[in-house]
């Protein structure tokens, strides 16, 4: 995903402490009773049955890849991986799959990822020290191609469905505890002090050709799943100051933002990701002390800001509204300047885009996955959200696995695009689903239920360790901690032939990678040629 949106990040930081910020007293939007939340519509289960078989149907059964997008399918994501990964579990408890068939994919993937050859060689590795490179050959699992990076929060993303599944899968049957035993020397491998060249921060990535990405995870972002996990290897951990040092820079973007107090960062996804995995209801750290709240109600209060920032629509887009809203990182129609209104405006093809206190892009174009994956925050307003977008756009933008990555009601432009198509009378329309948007899709919707995938991942003592070491005390983490799990062993290898070249992936929407995002600077990033 190399439309590069470096994240903003620092060199070295600063040695000043964080200074106190003086909350206004503004009130947390207030929160549904639990045996009061609102119910889900049938529409949901839809939405779930057909987003959990994208990932059941177009994963590779023969080494558990998963597509980064479809129907394209240029290559694997490792975050894709980690979200069907999260997917299959979903699917026995509610009879999509049997419990067997998912033992037997996740067996698979565990056991080829395991497998797949690690070094510094740029090509014939699938990674080094443990992580993974962004992008897999579908069929080889090896480094897609040279600019594809080392990604330090997409390995993360991949790890948290893999500690998923060491959870899940806690039966005597020998294959799950293969699962276990699996799972543990993959996240065991990952040597988080390597890719530390700016200690005490963790870098984005890295590539054979030029070493270390010259940027940090700093400040709040998906960024968090990367410095959790860090802190609970029980391997090569960081220190604790790494998670200082990351929120240092919150005071950057904490503010008042249409009408909410919030660590306000403008894609929605930054507000999501962690959360799929780890509950943040009633755990605190920190600067969430100070602050008399937590990181779910941050969410909360982002999605109400992105909500009342399309009702106010500055920017007069097409049909933006209080259930049309939702602005994250997904496919767009075009890298392109169009009049519009009367001025120039910029539009965009793979783009992170939001509204917040920093990081802000807007050209007209929604994602289902921005509102949906915000359901367990606030479903008072992402269920009528939801199906009003159905209801209004889904003869187009609603198919064989839900909702497609996008739509943009104002692009109705004629010219060539990236991808997706023009529908008459309804601007652009998205044409592929992207994994990394499906997941939070299902994954929120199954929180909602049930607190599923959270209760499953409260009994990883990794994560557990993570959080502590982070400085968070609370809610859940003050329950007795879980059983750890088994030592493990190793896996053999796997191998398969090779699929589509570079240019062609990248005139797809190369490198849409999340993590990497940082507008007011030039990519840090090797580019293809058109």
């Amino acid at each position: 995903m190399l439309v590069v949106l470096l994240a903003a990040c620092d060199s070295r930081p600063a040695p000043t402490p964080i200074k106190p910020i003086k909350v206004t007293g503004r009130p947390p939007v207030e929160l549904p009773v639990e045996d009061k939340k609102p119910d889900l519509s049938p529409l949901f289960r839809d939405i779930e049955r057909r987003t959990f078989q994208f990932f059941w149907d177009t994963t590779n059964e023969v080494n558990g890849l998963t597509p980064d997008r479809y129907p394209s399918r240029p290559f694997a994501s490792v975050a894709s991986v980690g979200f069907a990964l999260t997917a299959y579990p979903i699917g026995i408890e509610n009879g999509w799959v049997s419990r067997n068939q998912a033992v037997d994919r996740t067996l698979t993937t565990l056991k080829f990822l395991q497998g797949l050859k690690q070094g510094k060689q740029p090509t014939g590795t699938a990674g080094y020290k443990g992580f993974y490179y962004h992008f897999l050959d579908m069929q080889t699992g090896e480094r897609f191609s040279s600019w594809v990076e080392l990604s330090t929060v997409d390995t993360s993303l991949l790890l948290m469905g893999v500690l998923f599944a060491q959870s899940y899968y806690d039966k005597d049957d020998p294959r799950e505890k293969q699962i276990r035993e699996l799972a543990e020397q993959i996240y065991r491998r990952v040597d988080w002090t390597w890719i530390q060249p700016r200690s005490p921060l963790i870098s984005m990535g890295w590539f054979p050709e030029s070493e270390f990405i010259n940027h940090d995870w700093t400040g709040y972002s998906e960024g968090m799943m990367v410095y959790i996990l860090a802190l609970g290897s029980p391997t090569h951990a960081v220190e604790p100051d790494a998670w200082q040092v990351w929120t240092r820079t919150y005071n950057e973007i904490w503010g008042v933002y249409q009408g909410q107090e919030y660590l306000s960062y403008g894609p929605l996804f930054t507000h999501q990701y962690t959360h799929v995995w780890v509950d943040f209801r009633g755990i605190q750290d920190d600067f969430m002390r100070e602050h008399g709240m937590d990181y779910f109600e941050n969410s909360r209060r982002a999605a109400y800001a992105h909500r009342q920032y399309a009702i106010a629509n500055p920017m007069k887009w097409k049909d933006y509204g209080e259930n049309v809203w939702g602005l994250t990182a997904g496919d767009g129609p075009q890298q392109t300047l169009q009049e519009y209104r009367g001025e120039q405006r910029e539009f965009r093809h793979y783009s992170a885009r939001g509204a917040g206190l920093r990081d802000n892009f807007d050209d007209g174009t929604i994602a289902p996955t921005a509102a949906i994956a915000s359901l367990p925050f606030a479903p008072e307003i992402v269920i009528p959200a939801t199906e009003e977008m159905h209801r209004r756009f889904g003869d187009y933008l609603y198919s064989s696995y839900g909702f497609l990555d996008s739509f943009n009601r104002s692009f109705t432009y004629d010219i060539p695009l990236k991808t997706g198509r023009i529908v008459p009378g309804n601007g652009w329309v998205a044409s592929d689903y992207i994994g990394i948007d499906q997941g939070p899709i299902l994954a929120m919707i199954a929180n909602y239920r049930n607190d599923f995938v959270w209760e499953v991942m409260k009994k990883n003592p990794h994560i557990r360790r993570g959080l502590e070491r982070a400085g968070f005390k609370g809610g859940w983490l003050a329950a007795e901690e879980g059983e750890k799990p088994k030592p493990a062993a190793k896996a053999p290898a796997a191998e398969g032939p090779g699929q589509m070249d570079a240019a062609t992936a990248r005139a797809l929407g190369t490198a849409e990678s999340r993590a990497n995002r940082q507008p007011t600077q030039t990519p840090q990033r090797p580019q293809q040629p058109e």
